[in-house]
């Protein structure tokens, strides 16, 4: 079933049809991205990625700046692990609330990038200059984490947007830069960072965030509601040629779920329970990686190479990922990258009892594929299972459950390194990592049969059936 309609916006109009499958699932297909945005929707995966780079200095270079900042300000080890455990909270919390006002239109793309550029500035600015510890958890903790929350969130939701039809290399290109983006101040907070220059540092860092952000928001538009790429035939792709793979392997949702019903198909629930778990044990990597470097003996090198080599790894293995989940498919890719997380803490504790650095450099790269791999396939399968419409909120109650995992990733993770010591907290988060990978086992497309618990591939449905 088609319909004819015409481009309501102002500039130049541009025709377009609504096509309806034989499940109601209605594409929007004649206008071009240059129709919309006046140049390529390339540029909306560029952009968001730059931004994604600019935002990860927060998290994954941070747990190489804490130990100047526990000295330049009198904070203990759990004080500044419970800093991070705050921010990862509030850059998770934000992005429910956020989806929900920007399907609202009362938030835009450009206006919730450009708050978190501000927000972002103002954490590092606390960062820097309070000395108190809740003053910090406030600036940077809370205030800095939703700022970061805000463009994650933006610019996760905007390449799964304009690219449905190949989602999982572009979420994960982009993806990927919220990992090594960090990878310059890692090594600036291991050799050019100390109580001399703390304060100039970070607030050159805040202000670096605010301009790259800035900029990139600038150019950011979603594309209207159900819109497809033209080139790309949204009813007889199943027997299209080779550049329609990914949808054979990830068939579009049947349809547009809301938040409610997503909940009630039950799959929702499961993958935020899944990413609960894998991602408690990436922060806690993320956390204590360095510390646990220092306290075996390894020297500062191999303490500021492994978290480099994880940084790196974490943002490259999010892209190969996100590639490779194109072809073998979005749920088994998953699975694969759990249980080589789960694999790489007990990796860890090996090379440490045998007090070899190489060994641990090596169980560090696979914790770092591990741990940031999975996210941008739970960013990918929320759109493939639940449609595009309301993926900003869909996707935001999923990634939610980051604001549990740095609970207890960060903060609690602390207390159980105190009382169970490193080998006991690194043995706990790969059990974690093992069950989590059994939950994300159980995932399956709503409102599509299944065969041997993988979805089935579609078959090719004809204009005049529908």
């Amino acid at each position: 079933m088609t319909s004819e309609r015409q481009q309501v916006p102002g500039g130049p109009q541009a025709a377009y049809r609504e096509v309806t499958d034989s499940r109601g699932r209605v594409y929007r297909i004649g206008e071009t991205d240059r129709d919309i945005l006046g140049h390529s929707r390339k540029l909306m995966v560029y952009l968001p990625w730059i931004a994604m780079m600019a935002i990860s200095v927060s998290e994954y270079a941070y747990g190489s700046a804490e130990d100047t900042l526990g000295h330049a300000h009198g904070w203990t080890q759990t004080d500044t692990f419970w800093i991070l455990s705050i921010w990862v909270f509030s850059q998770a919390g934000i992005a429910f609330p956020a989806g929900w006002l920007r399907e609202r239109g009362i938030l835009t793309a450009r206006g919730a990038m450009f708050i978190g550029a501000v927000l972002n500035l103002i954490s590092f600015a606390s960062l820097s200059h309070m000395d108190n510890v809740w003053l910090a958890i406030l600036g940077f903790g809370v205030v800095g984490g939703i700022g970061s929350g805000l463009v994650y969130a933006t610019c996760i939701n905007m390449v799964g947007k304009w690219f449905p039809e190949r989602r999982g290399a572009k979420t994960g290109f982009v993806n990927g830069g919220f990992a090594y983006g960090a990878l310059p101040f890692i090594f600036i907070f291991n050799y050019a960072f100390d109580t001399s220059n703390y304060n100039e540092v970070l607030d050159l860092i805040g202000v670096y965030v605010l301009v790259i952000v800035a900029i990139c928001a600038w150019f950011f538009k979603d594309p209207p509601k159900n819109w497809w790429p033209g080139h790309v035939d949204p009813l007889t792709y199943a027997s299209a040629p080779k550049n329609t793979r990914s949808l054979r392997k990830n068939p579009p949702a049947v349809r547009q779920y809301t938040p409610k019903e997503a909940m009630k198909t039950g799959r929702l629930p499961l993958m935020w329970f899944s990413l609960v778990m894998c991602g408690g044990v990436s922060i806690f990597g993320i956390s204590f990686q360095v510390a646990f470097a220092k306290d075996v003996g390894f020297g500062p090198l191999v303490a500021a190479s492994s978290m480099g080599v994880m940084s790196v790894v974490n943002g490259v293995g999010r892209a190969i990922t996100g590639w490779l989940s194109d072809i073998l498919g979005r749920k088994q890719t998953l699975v694969y990258i759990i249980v080589i997380l789960g694999l790489a803490q007990f990796g860890v504790i090996w090379a440490g009892k045998t007090h070899n650095e190489w060994l641990f450099l090596a169980f560090a790269f696979l914790s770092g594929f591990g741990g940031g791999a999975f996210f941008p396939m739970f960013a990918a399968l929320t759109p493939d299972y639940f449609g595009e419409n309301y993926n900003a909120t869909n996707y935001g109650i999923v990634y939610s459950g980051k604001l549990v995992s740095g609970l207890f990733g960060g903060g609690m993770g602390a207390m159980v390194v105190e009382s169970w010591g490193y080998y006991g907290a690194y043995a706990l988060a790969g059990v974690i990592s093992m069950a989590s990978a059994l939950v994300a086992l159980t995932l399956s497309q709503p409102g599509r049969p299944t065969t041997r618990g993988i979805t089935a591939n579609p078959q090719p449905i004809s204009r005049e059936a529908v």
